[in-house]
């Protein structure tokens, strides 16, 4: 059965999609971007201070439906320059300080509302 996953600690969607959808243990966290949920506004600074927002926002969305940061086993990080690779992977691997997830990183044309980063994330329960 599916479970739709919506908290006030994470940005609301800005379009035709939920924050996170549960299917059978296993949690779809739809790719965040650096926006702050009190403001709606993209956070200020760089790629640190933008990945720091990002991870905030997963990390409130697993806490509402019932995992934590030890049950994602996949990450797709959206870059909006491979030259912020390593800025963001310095704050992303902060989070996973032991067994961390499978991941994926690119660098694309362009994000939405001109960001730096954005990470989709998959967690499943143990």
């Amino acid at each position: 059965m599916k479970r739709i996953i919506a908290t006030d600690k994470a940005p609301q969607a800005i379009g035709p999609y939920s924050q996170a959808v549960e299917v059978n243990g296993t949690l779809y966290i739809s790719g965040q971007v650096p926006l702050d949920p009190a403001t709606m506004k993209v956070v200020e600074g760089g790629i640190q201070e933008q990945t720091q927002q990002v991870m905030k926002n997963i990390g409130a969305i697993l806490e509402a439906a019932g995992y934590s940061f030890g049950d994602v086993v996949k990450s797709t990080c959206l870059l909006s320059d491979m030259a912020n690779f390593k800025p963001m992977n310095e704050v992303y691997g902060s989070y996973y300080t032991q067994n961390p997830p499978a991941r994926a990183a690119f660098a694309v044309k362009e994000l939405p509302l001109g960001v730096l980063v954005e990470i989709e994330t998959i967690a499943v329960k143990a």
